[in-house]
């Protein structure tokens, strides 16, 4: 069964917003919503305790997680809220009526009521690109070449970027090694959160 996500290498993100920014322009996010925020976590010290402990941050992005579990979907009164077929979360925005229990139940706060609509909107993994086998935006156009697009039932290695913004590369042969414990994820509340993150060399406080 697909299921599509997003990677994203912690260790070579600058934090410099080109994926909220990109986001924003291809899907019309209006002004003071976002479907990709950018947090800074940190300083903390690297794991061992060496070096000076404000000598080091990261940065998180957070979006909606698409969800294997999501609990957006199981309180949707009008199914508007459901799992797609590649696996990601969509709207089907006929149905929605506005209200916003699926923004309450988001463990990630990664929705909001589009007022003049009168819909609930977030990151639908851009589903226009990824049908026609392009890359979500944020993806495409991550300065740092952080974030990766793949099925999670193909292995984290397949998955892929963009090299400025052209030519493609894939997650196991652009990134520095990595391991399991590497690996992290939004807190899981029962929803099994499908993004995932990797951290290497430095304690992740992003959640589990």
């Amino acid at each position: 069964m697909t299921q599509y996500a997003i990677v994203t290498d912690v260790n070579r993100c600058v934090g410099c917003l080109a994926c909220s920014v990109a986001c924003k322009a291809v899907n019309d996010v209006p002004v003071g919503s976002f479907w990709n925020k950018v947090l800074r976590i940190g300083p903390n010290a690297p794991i061992g305790g060496a070096g000076d402990p404000s000598s080091y941050l990261y940065f998180l992005t957070v979006q909606c997680q698409h969800c294997a579990d999501p609990e957006c979907v199981k309180v949707c009164p009008t199914e508007a809220s459901h799992i797609a077929a590649d696996g990601t979360v969509q709207i089907d925005k006929s149905k929605c009526i506005g209200c916003q229990f699926c923004a309450m139940a988001c463990p990630y706060n990664v929705r909001y009521l589009n007022e003049e609509e009168g819909v609930v909107e977030k990151c639908t993994l851009c589903e226009q690109k990824i049908a026609q086998g392009e890359l979500p935006q944020c993806v495409s156009q991550c300065g740092g070449m952080a974030r990766f697009f793949g099925d999670l039932d193909q292995g984290l290695e397949g998955f892929e970027g963009a090299e400025n913004g052209g030519e493609r590369i894939k997650l196991g042969e652009f990134a520095l090694p990595f391991d399991e414990s590497d690996v992290h994820h939004l807190p899981n509340v029962g929803n099994n959160p499908s993004f995932a993150y990797i951290l290497r060399g430095h304690e992740w406080m992003g959640g589990e």
